[in-house]
């Protein structure tokens, strides 16, 4: 018998694990093939390769971003293989399991819960032709739907690991997943990671041996999808320092709760390898009312400390979550929120949107609070009692415009100015959000030096009397990124003469180990491509230090391209340019 295990990921560059995991769990039952795609492949091609494969199985994975396409799919593919048997699982369709496969006659059987047993006990059940008795599959009987009943693994460590040496070639691009433990020992009720009992973990025997897998492959990013992976000491403390003990470039992604780091783990962190780790940490509201009513409890303060000492490290990355369209939280609540989540200053800040997922128990709810939502997946909230559709719309322009001038980082410096001109961080991006839509930028994508060129125009607009200021900020904060090579034309860059003192200042290498210890000339290319100077009207090293007040003053500032994502600067001395007036003090070497 063979079978075909497939799913329509997000992204390319994602990969599924759960496919993996019941490859390697039901191996022994049949001949099974992995195949993946994206959503953003044809349905046809995708029906194509699957006919291909002439199955007699095929088992779909389908979760909210994928369950419209992928019905159409197994309707499409039950026209050309009548009789493949169609199989469905994963999160999207346990709940309900029985109105879908009443729904959708192309669907033969539903796994619910957790797969990788009640998989294998199909597969057997087909192959003896008795189906019907197994725990866990949904299946009509005299032509109705009798549901199952969820079914969970008791022991993680009896489910093989999901990779092979093989794998890795074509997983070479992309990132992988892996977990150590199953469940959450929170109910938040926008969320279904609660709603099985406990916390099952991996032991750490079996962990370790996995992630010594991944070192040894040189995988780029392993990222864990434990709903708390710091949900216990005991289990995750130890792998975080058998991690930052390994000689190796593998990042580790980590969904987190920041407020239950203690001391001891914090002051572990502030040595672990630059890069090493990357934590994800939900907030989603900062509003008391609405955190109970979701039961989630949020230690506030101490979520400000840890998040404050772990960024003050440099070296995590922190992604930290907002959601927007939860109860009791209204438009100007939600900017609260974002205010106060934002003055943390995380890496990334994610503004997500609730969706009402099926067995959530806000969905449960729903009526409660009023709320309006897509009928089908990925059941997004238009509105409820305390936000609008059209308040909704508004943080959805806000949403795309700060994913593309804060979370990539491009425009720190820039960002950090424009602040000072607005009452508040909500209100810039607000504002920002309303000057993209009135020149339709949401219509189209937008590379890096357009970008540069919609921040000039949005202050020329809102700011006229601060444009001077601004493109010395973007001016700065092109020359911070991509080793200085992104030079908007607009942009007010150093003319012939300042290229002559440039010169000058680097065939003197006394002056130059001033500023680089060590210092020694080896060819004009190899200087292009690791430092650059240029003049800015600003003092803005200065400003940046938290000078207070932006100092109208000739700055001559050094950059120093080591590879790393943000360059390194400092401040030249006047004199040491050949340019008279009054010397400055020699700003230290910042990365931001």
């Amino acid at each position: 018998m063979k079978v075909v295990l497939t799913t329509l990921n997000a992204k390319y560059i994602h990969s599924s694990l759960a496919l993996r995991y019941l490859k390697r769990y039901c191996r022994g039952s049949a001949d099974i093939v992995v195949r993946e795609f994206s959503i953003n492949n044809g349905l046809l091609q995708v029906l194509g390769e699957l006919y291909r494969e002439q199955p007699d199985v095929v088992g779909f994975a389908c979760y909210i971003w994928n369950a419209e396409q992928t019905f159409e799919l197994a309707r499409l593919l039950k026209k050309v293989l009548p009789e493949t048997v169609v199989v469905a699982g994963g999160p999207e369709v346990s709940y309900d399991a029985a109105g879908i496969l009443e729904a959708n006659a192309c669907i033969d059987y539903i796994i619910q819960g957790e797969g990788e047993a009640v998989l294998a006990g199909l597969l057997e059940a087909l192959q003896n032709r008795s189906p019907q008795a197994v725990p866990g599959v949904c299946s009509r009987r005299d032509g109705r739907a009798e549901e199952g009943v969820p079914q969970v693994m008791s022991s993680l460590d009896d489910i093989p690991f999901p990779y092979g040496a093989e794998d890795m070639v074509s997983l070479k691009d992309k990132i992988l997943y892996y977990e150590s433990s199953r469940g959450c020992p929170f109910t938040c009720q926008y969320c279904l990671s609660g709603r099985a009992a406990g916390v099952r973990f991996l032991s750490r025997e079996r962990v370790l041996a996995d992630l010594a897998f991944f070192i040894s492959h040189g995988v780029k990013q392993v990222k864990f999808v434990d709903r708390t992976f710091n949900a216990r000491k005991d289990h995750y403390f130890p792998i975080l320092k058998y991690l930052a003990a390994q000689d190796c470039l593998t990042n580790f992604h980590f969904e987190i709760a920041a407020d239950i780091l203690d001391d001891e783990v914090l002051a572990f962190l502030e040595n672990a390898p630059a890069g090493r780790f990357q934590f994800e940490i939900g907030i989603q509201s900062t509003h008391e009312a609405t955190l109970q009513e979701i039961k989630r409890t949020n230690n506030w303060p101490r979520i400000v400390a840890n998040v404050g000492k772990l960024l003050s490290y440099g070296n995590i990355h922190l992604h930290l979550d907002l959601i927007a369209g939860l109860p009791y939280e209204d438009y100007r609540r939600f900017a609260r929120s974002f205010n106060e989540v934002y003055a943390l200053r995380p890496h990334m800040l994610q503004l997500g949107f609730l969706k009402l997922l099926k067995g959530s128990g806000l969905r449960q709810r729903a009526e409660d609070h009023g709320y309006v939502f897509m009928d089908a997946a990925p059941y997004e909230v238009l509105a409820n009692r305390y936000i609008t559709y059209g308040e909704i719309r508004r943080l959805k322009m806000l949403e795309e415009v700060f994913d593309q001038v804060y979370n990539t980082g491009r425009f720190a410096a820039t960002l950090a100015w424009l602040e000072r001109l607005f009452p508040d961080a909500f209100s810039l991006y607000e504002a920002l959000a309303e000057f993209w839509e009135s020149r339709n930028l949401q219509l189209s994508s937008h590379g890096g030096k357009a970008l540069f060129g919609h921040l000039a125009e949005f202050c020329r607009k809102v700011r006229p009397a601060a444009v001077e200021a601004c493109l010395e900020f973007l001016k700065f904060d092109a020359l911070r990124l991509d080793s200085g090579n992104t030079r908007p034309e607009f942009l007010p860059w150093d003319g012939a003469e300042e290229a002559e003192r440039k010169t000058a200042f680097w065939r003197e290498a006394g002056r130059v180990r001033k500023y680089l210890p060590g210092f020694a000339f080896t060819s004009w290319r190899d200087l292009k491509k690791c430092y650059h100077i240029e003049t800015f009207s600003y003092d803005i090293p200065g400003y940046l230090a938290g000078a207070g007040e932006l100092s109208r003053q000739r700055t001559i500032v050094l950059f120093s391209y080591s590879g790393s994502s943000a360059a390194d600067y400092q401040a030249i001395v006047p004199e040491d340019f050949r340019q008279g007036g009054q010397s400055c003090a020699i700003a230290p070497i910042r990365n931001i």
